[in-house]
């Protein structure tokens, strides 16, 4: 398999190349905007090792034209009667301790720079953190985690280097070699000064060229440098999906031929490096050939001593030596010039959702959300939202069902302001949340989603994320109301245990019960629950439903469900489709229209193929007279109305018998048999029976409801759908009452309301009879 990552480097090598001549495109704006990290502007103590620094640059710019002519002194004191100089040797001794890399001067300059280095650092770093964070959502979901902080470490390394080395290699260099043409043209004669400049000229040129052409081979080098990186980190990320398809192998082929890349544009890159070097070196060697052929040229015509010669070879080893890293610094350049682009970009790139100027703060007092008439679209190629309107009042629940991409996050995404709508309005209690900061907008907000994701640290750090002021008991109380502290001191660090990369060391209840102890702690008056417990199993959900319950109670809340069965208590469900609300109601009144169709079809989901809605089913008479191979439903605690909630999902399973009667249609005494069936074993269970005729197959199917009243324990209900349409309009609403066997008892046939009840019951008596003449 070929990645597509090859083909986007390609592009971006393309694109680079065609937007860019060479790297010092925009050089001076660059360099302008870089001004603001090196020059603080209210902090005096910095300015003043500024200036500090630019006085030992200075100084020593002249301790470099001393030496050589110190140097020219001594050796003609040497020539004469008194050749010892003790004072002048002491003074050339002097002036080399002060020059060069290891001097004292270069010293000091490093000392005074170190303050402004740490200022450029830690102010380039932050902005640049606090600039990612600003971004758009849509941003951070195309982003690849490994690539962003691989531009973050080059972006600030380069930039920083940048600084470093204009200030203390380019411009000294340049300093030195203006010095010495200047210095040779008044003092020796124009033509040293001639081969002086000639050479430097040639030598730029030269570095210049190639460093020009080998920049392709930097640029694409970085390019799979990143590459690499990024898939090492994906792959890390994902260390569980690559154990469940045993992919290890292919990953670390991946990377292999990533590195693979990478380590061939890496030869080219350094070999192009090394001809450079070659060419700069037969420049510099050429133009010391010329300049000593001229003095000792001289030399021998009387017109200069040997002292000159020695002080000519001094002059241009100590002006050649830095300027034979011309080279490198101008490389170093470019190369911070091409690790920074990406840094620039992204520092230029504009936030999406920003607040107005003026905007104040949202307050709170009830809750109460309204989507007025809103419509939103990510882009030309997507359809959004059109034209949503709804309210959630305050203290109620509001559920948003539909099939994916219908847009039910959307809206959660718009009220949390990720993104501001096109059309419309979104209010909280009656202040338009556009109009109002963002800080303020989200600090109202608590959010639960399907994936909570944990920082690598200890249980407490990520529970106490909600409230950083939180005490030790807040935060506990937090978490028993989550129904997670009894867990977390299970745990030999209890409440210090780390949860690992992203809270893998967590399973998913305990990371969702993580999640929900810090939302519960943030205290927010408004709760988003973005598919909270889809990614569970039936009796995690169950658990979670309650600490659910108990978050939710009293507060504004919205939730995005893939499990109807998890919202059937909702105050108002509504459903969505290709981003319009196609109908909106309570579970009651929605159940014979288009979410009908939704919750039918997750009950055939759920239930499997041996035992579906509209399937067939094997006649097993056996288990039929018997009452094998039937499951008993789960029970429930009718005291949390939420965990019952969160049962609906694992209650519509096939726990319930589906039974194949001998009639060629479905009768109401089919549907009493089961009903029969069922009432032996949970009374107090609402049951919903849908019968299909197409084969002739019933199955019942449990769905959780509140509890009866105490007066009406003893009473069982369920909802009777037939499918036929010659007995849909007769038998659509009929609600049938079976009473529970008592002790001693035979189970009485339930009594239907409604018309054709005492059809059922006559036919349930029939059928009865029918068996017991079989037995």
């Amino acid at each position: 398999m070929t990645s597509s990552s090859d083909d986007e480097i390609e592009k971006k090598l393309k694109t680079e190349q065609e937007e860019r001549a060479n790297a010092f495109k925009d050089f001076w704006p660059k360099i302008k905007r870089l001004i603001p990290y090196v020059y603080p502007k209210n902090d005096s103590w910095l300015k003043f090792m500024i200036f500090l620094t630019f006085f030992f640059l200075a100084l020593g710019r002249v301790v470099n034209v001393l030496v050589p002519i110190q140097t020219n002194r001594i050796v003609k004191r040497l020539s004469t009667d008194d050749p010892f100089d003790v004072w002048g040797i002491l003074l050339y001794i002097l002036l080399r301790y002060l020059q060069g890399g290891s001097g004292i001067i270069a010293a000091a300059r490093g000392w005074a720079w170190i303050p402004i280095d740490q200022y450029s650092n830690s102010t380039l770093t932050i902005r640049f953190f606090e600039h990612v964070h600003t971004l758009s959502l849509q941003f951070h979901l195309n982003r690849k985690t490994g690539e962003l902080l691989r531009i973050l470490d080059r972006g600030t390394s380069s930039i920083i280097s940048l600084i470093s080395t204009v200030m203390f290699q380019f411009v000294p260099v340049v300093a030195d070699v203006a010095i010495a043409v200047i210095y040779f043209c008044l003092q020796w004669s124009w033509k040293y000064a001639v081969i002086i400049f000639i050479t430097i000229v040639a030598y730029i040129l030269v570095t210049v060229v190639v460093t020009e052409w080998r920049t392709q081979f930097r640029r694409a080098m970085i390019s799979f440098d990143n590459d690499a990186r990024a898939k090492a980190v994906d792959s890390l990320l994902n260390f569980e999906t690559v154990k469940y398809y045993t992919a290890e192998e292919y990953e670390i082929n991946r990377y292999r031929a990533a590195i693979g890349k990478y380590m061939i544009a890496d030869y080219k890159s350094q070999f192009t490096y090394q001809l450079l070097n070659l060419a700069q070196s037969f420049v510099i060697t050429m133009g010391m050939l010329a300049g000593c052929m001229l003095c000792a040229y001289e030399i021998s015509l009387r017109e200069r001593d040997v002292a000159d010669f020695i002080t000519f070879i001094i002059y241009l080893n100590q002006l050649y030596v830095p300027l034979n890293w011309f080279g490198s610094y101008y490389r170093m350049l470019q190369q911070n010039f091409i690790d920074m682009e990406k840094m620039i970009k992204l520092l230029d790139q504009n936030q999406t959702v920003k607040d107005i100027p003026g905007a104040d703060r949202l307050i709170v007092h009830d809750g109460e959300v309204v989507f007025d008439n809103v419509s939103f679209q990510y882009d030309s190629r997507q359809k959004g939202l059109q034209n949503i309107s709804f309210t959630v009042p305050k203290g109620k629940t509001v559920a948003l069902v539909g099939p994916t991409g219908s847009g039910k996050s959307t809206i959660l995404r718009l009220l949390f302001r990720f993104y501001d709508v096109a059309q419309g309005r979104i209010l909280i209690d009656g202040q338009d949340i556009s109009r109002k900061t963002q800080a303020s907008l989200r600090e109202q907000i608590g959010v639960v989603p399907q994936d909570s994701v944990l920082f690598n640290d200890s249980i407490y750090y990520n529970i106490n994320y909600g409230r950083t002021d939180a005490t030790k008991e807040e935060v506990e109380f937090a978490a028993k109301a989550a129904q997670i502290h009894d867990k977390i001191l299970d745990f030999p660090e209890q409440y210090d245990t780390k949860v690992g990369e992203r809270g893998l060391r967590l399973s998913g209840g305990e990371k969702q019960r993580v999640a929900i102890a810090r939302t519960i702690l943030k205290n927010p008056p408004i709760v988003l629950l973005d598919e909270a417990t889809s990614a569970l199993d039936s009796v995690t959900e169950s658990q979670i439903q309650t600490a659910l319950a108990r978050m939710t109670e009293n507060r504004t809340t919205l939730v995005v469900a893939h499990r109807l069965s998890t919202i059937v208590n909702s105050d108002l469900i509504i459903c969505l489709k290709d981003g319009a609300i196609v109908e909106q109601g309570t579970h009651d009144e929605l159940v014979e229209r288009v979410y009908y169709e939704m919750w039918r079809q997750q009950i055939r989901d759920e239930m499997g193929d041996d035992s579906t809605v509209d399937g067939t089913v094997s006649d097993d008479s056996d288990s039929k007279k018997k009452g094998k191979g039937r499951k008993e439903p789960r029970s429930r605690q009718p005291s949390a109305p939420t965990e019952q909630q969160g049962e609906a999902s694992s209650a519509v399973s096939p726990s319930l018998p589906a039974v194949k009667p001998s009639v060629p249609t479905a009768t109401p005494s089919d549907v009493q048999e089961v009903l029969q069936a069922q009432t032996s074993n949970d009374p107090n269970e609402l049951t919903q029976v849908i019968v299909e005729p197409s084969n002739v197959a019933i199955t019942a199917t449990a769905v959780a409801a509140n509890p009866p009243p105490s007066d009406k324990m003893g009473t069982k209900e369920a909802v009777v759908v037939i499918s036929d349409p010659a007995k849909e309009q007769e038998s659509k609403n009929e609600v049938v009452q079976s009473q529970p066997s008592q002790p001693n008892q035979p189970n009485q046939p339930s009594v239907a309301s409604g018309s054709g009840s005492q059809t059922a019951s006559n036919k349930s008596s029939k059928s009865r009879k029918k068996k017991n003449k079989r037995k």
